[in-house]
């Protein structure tokens, strides 16, 4: 992958967004800005409001209140963005067959779609692969091919949802080396995970939710090392947030 000049959904910004559902609050009056470089890593205990957040960020949930805007524009279609589940479906398909369908959706000539899943798969370290049902993949693989069908449109932003819960310490690696690679190649990389060892490895800056709200947002080296807020030095201290 080439580096990137610029980020065309970037910044996306977050002018007083609150997501409220069935008279529960989600997400409370944020106000915030993504913008291009390292990789945001957005941390906080079960429940604080991390995956609402991508959600919102990639324009899957509508703001209940507040405004969402995508390179300062409003409505912006996801041509540009791709989001990773926790547990992507995977289609009945073999793992080049999911890159090909992928392809063809996000509209890339079907001349050139062989040699793009050949990269894509190589690029997640599932060469060989190819033929191989997809869902017949072990838990990393699968999750690897996921990463690689969001990389298929191209995006500027690739969100990240607790891309490695439940995969064992070497899916975990491989999953974490790929992060690495696609922040290098300019992509910007949003990322939410309860596990603050993959946070310290992988992020550029992070962002401590708690029941809806930002806490505090930092350099990684900074946020661990001097955390300003109490509910951020309990966080880092292991201590479950009230």
């Amino acid at each position: 992958m080439n580096m990137r000049a610029s980020a065309s959904d970037l910044p996306i910004r977050f002018d007083q967004v609150s997501v409220s559902r069935g008279g529960v609050t989600i997400l409370d009056d944020i106000t915030l800005q993504i913008e291009p470089g390292a990789p945001t890593v957005v941390i906080g205990p079960n429940g604080s409001g991390k995956t609402t957040l991508l959600r919102t960020a990639m324009g899957l949930v509508i703001p209940s209140k507040g405004r969402v805007t995508w390179g300062g524009v409003e409505q912006s279609p996801p041509i540009h963005r791709a989001f990773v589940f926790q547990r992507p479906a995977m289609l009945r398909r073999s793992a080049a067959g999911n890159l090909s369908y992928a392809l063809r959706i996000a509209r890339v000539p079907g001349a050139q779609r062989g040699g793009r899943t050949k990269e894509l798969l190589s690029l997640v370290g599932l060469d060989g692969l190819d033929k191989r049902p997809a869902r017949r993949l072990s838990g990393g693989e699968q999750q690897r091919l996921a990463i690689a069908r969001a990389l298929a449109r191209d995006p500027d932003i690739l969100f990240l949802d607790e891309p490695t819960a439940s995969l064992d310490p070497a899916a975990t690696r491989a999953i974490e080396d790929i992060i690495r690679s696609i922040a290098a190649s300019g992509i910007k990389v949003v990322m939410s995970t309860h596990d603050l060892g993959k946070a310290k490895r992988t992020a550029g800056e992070i962002m401590l939710l708690h029941r809806g709200r930002v806490i505090e947002r930092a350099d990684a080296p900074e946020f661990f090392n001097s955390p300003k807020t109490g509910e951020s030095k309990a966080f880092v201290a292991g201590e479950l947030l009230a």
